[in-house]
């Protein structure tokens, strides 16, 4: 019942992403079409902004809630203690990140993204933060309960109502200029939060576990237990928002030393981070589901002392993202310029997206590591991880970005990508006390990936440059890489029937 209940939620939870993620996309192409680069590009400062008000809202709740309920689980505990300690946690949290955004908007929009039009999308953002850190703190105590439906249901509403309110509102503020047509966009993404919020807050009212009853404790979790994990996570993602943040202001700065522009930094900018960036982390969603599940399940075999199936989880989540990294960035290789180009009508997008690509299968398998460290219970050493990688990322764009523009962009994202995907391999080997398995996670996927781009190639030369043609390539790929998949299913299934549990399958 148990491994069950796991691939269910795991089929659900890619399945749901999968839909998100597409949403997404089209969100995306939607709004480019509005704003343009130049837009996109102020669009992405904000975020950016945001982004480290996020952290401070969330303070790591949303993975202490995971971690504490799980192990309230695993101890016997009840729920609703745990549950309401985090949701009051959260909401503290959420409030002070808001109250603190909307005070500091004028001075970030001037200062730190030298461009007045940020600061009304940051104060129109600033409401989103509590509704957002609350909901995260109902999603973690769902997923500790194996619950996927309810966090699936309100991700979509979300999506939803975002989408429809940012249509809305364009087609009424985008005349007045880009700074307007971002605040439209933003106040999908702060009314579209507070709906998700009311919809988990309905979901555990409903949901029977987190019900108080006789013999709950009177705690859940001690303030120790929660600071343990939520200060260490809150500290590394703060530092690391506010390192991005930097860098995001910097890199259009640099591009306008480079191109002798400001708009054409920024729309250069907007391309790169707003447009090809999303169609880069697109297939990740599947592996995004895998990541969410993984983590309550290390924690509980770590709360259980029990090393084998700990072992047996994280070999069989190297194993599937090493396969599928390596064929996501082949194809992002191969169909990410014909796909940009069509999506949105810019060559350059094109262009990126081809060498972004080759970059993507480390994302992805940094991506994933950083998952199992925190499921193990190493945020301070993703936190040193990523605090170095910021402070090198931003002193090597400073040196390189006024030099070779672009291009050293790129440099500087490949080299980063390949550190903190080496530091976290080895830290999580470490910990595990694994070695590495280099013929299942990097050897067999660079083979299949071969199979998969050697009739695609072939094709290449034959079909004609047409929309049809683009389709026959792809069919090849994907029946190229689906082959291999078919034959290597029963070994891949078997590690699935384990996955989670303490026992070798019959």
């Amino acid at each position: 019942m148990r491994i069950r209940t796991y691939l269910k939620n795991a089929a659900l939870l890619t399945a749901a992403g999968f839909a998100l993620r597409v949403l997404g996309m089209v969100f995306r192409v939607y709004i480019a079409g509005w704003l343009g680069g130049e837009g996109m590009g102020l669009y992405q400062l904000i975020l950016a902004v945001y982004g480290v008000f996020v952290a401070l809202a969330t303070a790591g709740v949303n993975v202490a809630s995971t971690r504490l309920a799980a192990q309230s689980l695993a101890r016997g505990r009840g729920m609703a203690p745990t549950l309401w300690g985090l949701v009051s946690a959260a909401a503290c949290f959420g409030t002070l990140a808001m109250l603190v955004q909307f005070a500091l908007a004028e001075p970030l929009a001037h200062w730190m993204l030298h461009d007045a039009r940020a600061e009304l999308g940051l104060r129109i953002l600033a409401p989103s933060l509590p509704f957002m850190a609350v909901a995260g703190a109902l999603r973690g105590c769902f997923l500790a309960r194996r619950r996927v439906e309810p966090n699936v249901t309100a991700q979509l509403a979300e999506q939803l109502v975002r989408m429809g309110v940012a249509a809305f509102a364009l087609s009424r503020l985008a005349a007045w200029g880009a700074g307007y047509a971002c605040g439209a966009v933003l106040i999908g993404n702060t009314v579209s939060e507070a709906v998700s919020c009311l919809l988990m807050a309905v979901f555990a009212r409903r949901e029977p576990a987190f019900r108080p009853a006789a013999g709950d404790p009177a705690r859940g979790f001690t303030r120790r237990e929660l600071f343990g994990i939520a200060l260490p996570v809150c500290g590394s993602r703060l530092l690391a928002s506010a390192l991005q943040a930097m860098e995001s202001s910097l890199i259009p700065l640099c591009l306008t030393l480079y191109l002798g522009q400001r708009t054409a930094a920024v729309t250069q900018y907007g391309a790169v981070k707003g447009m090809a960036m999303p169609l880069i982390f697109f297939p990740f969603s599947v592996l995004a589901a895998l990541s969410g599940l993984l983590m309550p399940e290390i924690a509980r075999a770590g709360a259980r002392r029990d090393t084998a199936a700990r072992e047996r989880l994280i070999h069989t989540a190297m194993t599937l993202t090493g396969l599928f990294s390596v064929l996501a960035g082949a194809g992002l290789v191969l169909f990410g310029e014909p796909l940009a180009v069509l999506l949105y009508h810019e060559e350059a997008v094109g262009q990126y997206m081809r060498v972004l690509g080759f970059i993507a299968p480390f994302m992805y398998l940094e991506s994933m590591v950083d998952g199992i460290l925190k499921g193990m219970g190493e945020q301070l050493a993703t936190f040193r991880y990523s605090v170095l990688d910021s402070a090198l990322r931003i002193l090597a764009m400073s040196a390189l970005i006024p030099r070779y523009g672009i291009a050293g962009f790129f440099g500087v994202m490949a080299a980063s990508n390949l550190l903190t995907c080496t530091l976290n391999l080895h830290r999580m080997l470490h910990c595990a006390s694994m070695r590495m398995d280099w013929a299942a996670w990097f050897i067999l996927p660079a083979a299949l990936a071969g199979i998969g781009l050697t009739p695609v190639l072939w094709l290449r030369r034959l079909l004609p440059d047409t929309p049809l043609g683009l389709a026959a390539e792809m069919a090849s790929f994907l029946l190229g890489a689906g082959i291999p998949l078919l034959l290597t299913w029963r070994k891949n299934k078997a590690a699935l029937v384990r996955l989670g549990t303490g026992r070798q399958e019959n």
